[in-house]
């Protein structure tokens, strides 16, 4: 069952964002297994973001690779609201 995952960190600016996203890239972890949808919003400065993941055990293995890119750069950060998707619409 697919998980809908929301994170609104604190001090997550568009270049941070930027940033942790060549990181991440960096890692080999741009498209990490079982993340089907990224979305990265921004609100008044800051980046929320938006995930859905086949699993939480696939969203949790994502951890050790983005928390230290998240904390190294500084952003405050937040614990997710999580919840199984219900529907998807495309178009």
């Amino acid at each position: 069952m697919a998980l809908g995952i929301y994170f609104m960190h604190g001090g997550f600016t568009p270049e941070k964002y930027n940033q942790a996203i060549k990181q991440l890239e960096s890692a080999g972890q741009g498209a990490p297994k079982g993340r089907s949808y990224h979305f990265a919003l921004e609100s008044n400065g800051e980046i929320q973001v938006f995930d859905v993941w086949e699993s939480q055990e696939e969203f949790e293995a994502f951890g050790p690779t983005l928390m230290p890119i998240l904390t190294e750069l500084g952003v405050s950060l937040g614990e997710p609201m999580v919840a199984t998707v219900h529907n998807v619409i495309k178009g």
